[in-house]
């Protein structure tokens, strides 16, 4: 078990001037938010749960470019239980889909494992997994993406993600939407505060009628 503290805590959104310290320039690593949602942007349905989707790996074609994750303290607990399940016990179902893990979840349990975690929080202290560390503030981030190495998968949630594309720190926004309206449920952008422009860089039809889409964060 590993415990961290870092830097005090800050806030998430709008209480620190850091938009100017973190344009994108060459050199610096890109932050790339990944989530599946509906037609309607919900991440989750009325019950808390996305039972529209069938596995949680990494699908947004990631993998091969990153070498951190970074998450908020409302998903972590969440996120490591169901990843450490399939890590130990690959061959029975999992607890979220009710069903076998499929072969991109067990890639991605596996690489999760060996992969440095950031978890956004003002009061988790303590994780299972030796590589997972908490960030206290937005600025802790920043300095994040300036450090050497690939770049940064945000695995979520959604106030998070808000939270960090609010303060100019998400580079890139890749989305699989599913074709469901969900209706009453639990919005991806519903913290959003700012306006943002977005860049189209890639249209990609999946099958089950699903669509990947690929923007720029300007």
């Amino acid at each position: 078990m590993r415990t961290a503290s870092v830097s005090r805590w800050s806030g998430y959104a709008g209480t620190i001037n850091i938009v100017a310290f973190t344009r994108w320039r060459d050199g610096v690593r890109k932050l790339i938010a990944g989530m599946k949602v509906s037609v309607d942007a919900k991440m989750e349905g009325p019950e808390g749960v996305a039972d529209w989707v069938e596995g949680w790996s990494e699908d947004y074609g990631l993998m091969s470019q990153i070498d951190a994750c970074v998450l908020g303290g409302g998903m972590y607990p969440g996120y490591e239980l169901y990843w450490t399940a399939i890590q130990n016990e690959p061959d029975k179902p999992a607890w979220i889909t009710g069903s076998a893990p499929t072969p991109a979840e067990i890639e991605w349990a596996r690489f999760a494992a060996r992969t440095p975690h950031y978890v956004l929080s003002s009061t988790l202290t303590s994780a299972l997994w030796p590589k997972t560390s908490f960030v206290r503030g937005l600025e802790e981030i920043a300095a994040l993406k300036q450090q050497p190495g690939k770049d940064i998968y945000l695995v979520g949630g959604a106030r998070t993600t808000a939270s960090l594309i609010d303060a100019g720190l998400v580079d890139e926004l890749r989305l699989i939407v599913y074709p469901l309206i969900a209706g009453e449920g639990k919005a991806l952008f519903a913290t959003t505060e700012r306006r943002r422009g977005l860049e189209l860089r890639k249209v990609l039809q999946l099958q089950g009628g699903r669509v990947s889409l690929i923007y720029g964060i300007r």
